[in-house]
């Protein structure tokens, strides 16, 4: 028996792996249309909350939101610290009394 007899394969065999590659492209189809329909509310979401749906402007504005988050969390520590330094000067004060 030769390599080409060997790999010869039944009609029910050729039909079966058909049938599972059109099952996969049936999957393959629905899962792009999902994420396509998922995109597309993304879009719509981000236009109406943001502006915009353009990646590079999110980007921009995300890095933006970002700084500015860290600022606040800056100015928030400094202002606990010096509340901090304020109790210690006070608790100091009494305890010198």
């Amino acid at each position: 028996m030769n390599d080409r007899e060997k790999d010869k394969q039944s009609i029910e065999s050729l039909t079966d792996r058909y049938n599972k590659l059109h099952t996969r492209k049936i999957e393959a189809e629905t899962n792009l249309k999902t994420a396509r329909r998922q995109l597309d509310r993304l879009k719509k979401e981000a236009l109406e909350k943001y502006g915009t749906d353009d990646l590079d402007a999110l980007k921009k504005k995300l890095e933006e939101m970002e700084a500015e988050n860290e600022k606040k969390r800056t100015q928030y520590q400094q202002s606990l610290d010096q509340i901090e330094s304020r109790l210690k000067q006070v608790e100091e004060k009494y305890q010198q009394s």
